[in-house]
């Protein structure tokens, strides 16, 4: 693999994903400094788009060698 984008961009996704799914599925499990925002779903999503991005990164650049 010549590209250190793609598997990195596959752990952050799918961490997010975790993230996510467990922030959706138990929505009373908060963190105690903000009560009002599920910090879960946030964080989760938000690893998601960053691993989504490098993965698509890693695919461009295979596209213009």
């Amino acid at each position: 693999m010549d590209d250190l984008r793609r598997p990195i961009g596959i752990l952050f996704s799918i961490l997010g994903l975790i993230l996510l799914i467990y922030g959706l599925a138990s929505p009373d499990v908060r963190a105690p400094l903000d009560a009002d925002t599920n910090v879960n779903v946030w964080c989760g999503a938000m690893l998601l788009i960053f691993g989504g991005i490098l993965f698509c990164l890693s695919l461009l650049k295979k596209r213009q060698l």
